[in-house]
């Protein structure tokens, strides 16, 4: 993934400098509103990682020790980390072959009295479906975090991704649509959490630092609770406003450029490639695919010959419940999982690449396949 930044976030981050306000101040604010609002929610909450949204959303959520929290083991570790962030334990779900995606069914199989919340993740911008777990998180009192560190832009029955969630978590990460860097947002429509939130993110204080220093007359703080500093920073936010500016453009561009692969993978026996679900559009966050027996190649074997080429494709996503940080965790069956994250891989997308690169990159692909 390569970022597109440019003059106009250049000249955004420098004026912030100038101003001489660089920390948490009046373009994290407008940055806030402005996000809120292109996704359908109430309020946005800048934070300094999607990471530390999740451990936000978890802390309003009033999860703790002893509580079990639904997650995929399919999905960047930081989604499991945040439920271990909190004293919980992360209970880990499958997911469907075709989306990434945990299901009503997958969550259902592994959800217990202890389940206080569930974390479902837009998966590579691919969004789940909302419909569905929504509904099902309402019948069954489990309220539904949505991780959507990947799917600015994406969209869902109509609604961009965020549209009439509880609560979700977004990331500015590079990697993503979307940048400022680092930093991250918590967007919900309900306005207690998001002052709640605000405070969190603030050491607990009862009045932002902002508001303090914008205060003719002197204010003394008070710290409600122990809290943390997930601040961003109004240079983020200056960046973030003019990406934010971008995103219809972006995901237009990239969804042209995941077309043209379609086109040219359709000829490539045993190469699944990601697509849209019946309900939605991903913004092709990350463009994946899923590697058969009809191809005949092992999925390393592909990275390598790729590299070789000059093609930097990576793994496909991660299985947290694989890695040695979960290693004391023994989850049921994830067949799925563990052949997506086995059998897949992703390739170069970003708005630098051309098509003369996605010949290059099939073609490689066309001949491993014999």
């Amino acid at each position: 993934m390569i970022p597109r930044l440019g003059e106009e976030e250049a000249q955004a981050a420098a004026d912030a400098v100038r101003s001489g306000w660089v920390a948490q101040g009046p373009r994290v604010a407008r940055f806030e509103q402005e996000f809120a609002a292109s996704v359908g929610a109430g309020h946005g909450v800048a934070v300094s990682s999607c990471t530390t949204a999740l451990h936000l959303a978890l802390v309003v959520l009033d999860v703790g020790p002893g509580d079990e929290v639904i997650v995929p083991s399919f999905s960047f570790i930081a989604t499991a980390n945040a439920v271990r962030y909190v004293g919980a334990t992360p209970v880990f779900a499958d997911v469907d072959l075709t989306t990434g995606n945990v299901t009503v069914a997958s969550v259902d199989a592994v959800r217990t009295p202890r389940t206080r919340a569930v974390i479902a993740v837009h998966q590579g911008g691919v969004p789940f479906d909302v419909a569905a777990l929504r509904e099902a998180g309402s019948r069954w009192g489990v309220p539904l975090i949505e991780d959507a560190a990947c799917a600015a832009g994406s969209t869902a029955y109509g609604q961009p991704v965020g549209a009439g969630s509880t609560i979700s978590a977004w990331s500015f990460h590079p990697r993503k649509l979307l940048t400022t860097g680092e930093g991250g947002m918590v967007t919900t429509d309900d306005p207690a959490w998001a002052a709640r939130l605000r405070q969190l993110r603030e050491h607990g204080m009862n009045v932002s630092a902002a508001d303090r220093h914008a205060s003719a007359q002197p204010v003394l703080e008070s710290y409600l609770e122990t809290a943390f500093n997930y601040r961003m920073t109004d240079i983020q936010a200056a960046i973030g406003l003019v990406q934010l500016s971008r995103l219809a453009e972006l995901v237009t561009h990239r969804r042209a450029l995941a077309a043209r692969y379609h086109d040219l993978l359709a000829t490539v026996e045993g190469l699944v490639p990601v697509h849209d679900p019946a309900y939605g559009e991903t913004n092709y966050q990350s463009f994946w695919v899923l590697i058969n027996r009809k191809y005949g190649v092992g999925r390393d074997e592909v990275l390598a010959e790729l590299a070789a080429a000059g093609v930097s494709a990576r793994r496909g996503i991660m299985a947290a419940h694989l890695e040695p940080a979960y290693a004391d965790v023994t989850p049921g069956p994830l067949p799925v999982t563990e052949r997506l994250t086995r059998d897949s891989l992703i390739l170069p997308l970003h708005h630098a690449l051309t098509e003369d690169d996605q010949d290059h990159i099939v073609g490689v692909l066309r001949k491993l396949a014999g």
